[in-house]
């Protein structure tokens, strides 16, 4: 079943505002907007999340206990603003450990999975609480559906989630247990959602989801693969008035060549690959039940850089996950240091209830897993100097952004350089081409816009 928020009839109310505060990963980002637009239908002004509203919806991620720990964070902030505030909190915290949300001081209502998107079916008599907050959550295994999101408004592009769920069982990961099985938008939804933001002027789409690669399965349904993620690119390269589509992370397993192929012969897909590994060990990468080994990602990597020598390329990357010895960090150390990548995100591994990683031998000490992301976030520092070093020189299209940093503005080159000038709010959401100059400081380069440059010669 697909469900869209605009197939309710919900009479307005008016003079009610809300506040949203996301947590976690673009996904998030999109259902929150997708969470927003249903309350602005019905009546809520939005609002920021410091102003006074009379409802405050947090949308939580689970991934570290960092993530947990920043709800409890989030809700004092709401009771700061406002101590007589809803606090409604969603997302995959939410699922995953409702009875201990609702009993952080001051949340009113806490809704799993299933019930995040019928969040307005809930406020009508909802009270402020004085004890602990009202749960509506439900068994994962009823979580079959699939709700169509995307975030606009406050930014130059769009997140456009295209997948939920994940069949994996990754031994260290609770988001099968927070988001449910794989399931799909349909193709057609898809296509029309993409048409929709390219009719607000917003230059840019980022496809998101859980596992966008295994796009297609429950696309109707529980029935087997409909369409393939091969499919869904080929559709969204043929939409109109979108110059720019990004994909996000996606499963090097799931990146078959003739998908690289279509992003390098496009016009609308950049050259950008978010590609998560985990582990260079193979040992490693059997214990976390990744789905490949260390020989079929270096062959994506070495696809990708024969077809797009200029493309981006970023990596995950998890440290002191239990049995990782010194031996094994350092094959994953010399691993990605001898890989032509572009930058990497690291996660330092914390303990999850009802993961089998959390029960395994071989705890690696705290001081010992934050040296190792200390020393993978240098490396990581290095690659991206290196990559933008390599992009010194060269006219590239830049996507500027709205905000105004003491003066300055930033954007991304389609293989996501970031880049700066003196702010020039003509020059905001509009795609230029500029030449790149120098490394700055503040981590970005410096550009010179052609168009300028013809000026002065003028």
């Amino acid at each position: 079943m697909h469900l869209h928020f605009s197939d309710r009839n919900i009479m307005p109310i008016y003079n009610k505002t809300a506040a949203y505060h996301t947590l976690g990963c673009k996904l998030n980002f999109a259902e929150t907007s997708t969470i927003a637009r249903q309350l602005t239908n019905a009546g809520y002004e939005k609002v920021n999340f410091e102003e006074r509203a009379h409802v405050y919806v947090i949308n939580t991620c689970s991934v570290t206990e960092n993530a947990d720990r920043e709800c409890k964070l989030h809700v004092k902030r709401a009771m700061k603003a406002n101590p007589d505030g809803l606090v409604v909190i969603v997302g995959c915290y939410a699922q995953l450990k409702p009875e201990e949300i609702s009993q952080i001081t001051g949340v009113d209502l806490v809704l799993g999975a299933k019930e995040k998107f019928n969040i307005l079916s809930y406020l009508d008599d909802l009270q402020k609480s004085h004890a602990s907050g009202i749960i509506h959550s439900c068994e994962i295994e009823e979580t079959d559906f699939f709700i169509g999101s995307y975030s606009i408004g406050d930014r130059t592009r769009a997140f456009l989630k295209v997948q939920d769920g994940c069949d994996y069982k990754c031994t260290y990961c609770t988001i099968p247990l927070a988001r449910g099985i794989s399931r799909s938008d349909t193709i057609e939804n898809v296509v029309f959602n993409a048409r929709e933001i390219a009719s607000k002027d917003i230059k840019e789409i980022v496809l998101t989801g859980v596992n966008i690669g295994d796009y297609g399965k429950g696309e109707f349904g529980n029935k087997k693969h409909e369409h393939t993620f091969l499919d869904l690119i080929k559709e969204l390269d043929e939409v109109e008035g979108i110059e720019r589509i990004r994909i996000s992370s996606i499963e090097p397993n799931l990146l078959k060549d003739e998908s690289i192929d279509l992003v390098a012969r496009s016009q609308r897909f950049v050259p950008h690959f978010h590609i998560p590994l985990q582990s260079g060990s193979d040992y490693l990468l059997k214990m976390m039940k990744r789905r490949y080994l260390t020989k079929l990602y270096r062959d994506r990597i070495l696809k990708i850089r024969e077809v797009m020598p200029q493309a981006a390329i970023g990596v995950d990357v998890i440290v002191g996950f239990p049995g990782e010895s010194e031996e094994l960090f350092l094959e994953t150390y010399n691993f990605l240091n001898d890989l032509p990548i572009s930058y990497l995100h690291v996660f330092t591994y914390s303990e999850r209830e009802n993961t089998e990683a959390a029960v395994m031998e071989g705890e690696v000490p705290i001081f010992e897993r934050k040296k190792r992301n200390k020393m993978l976030r240098i490396l990581s520092e290095k690659k991206k100097m290196a990559f933008y070093s390599s992009q010194i020189g060269k006219t590239l299209p830049v996507l500027w952004e709205h905000e105004n940093r003491n003066g300055k503005m930033y954007g991304f080159t389609e293989n996501y350089v970031r880049v700066s000038k003196d702010y020039d709010i003509n020059s905001v959401n509009e795609i230029e081409n500029v030449s790149l100059k120098n490394l700055l400081d503040d981590g970005s380069v410096a550009v010179e816009n052609l168009f300028s440059e013809f000026l002065a010669k003028v």
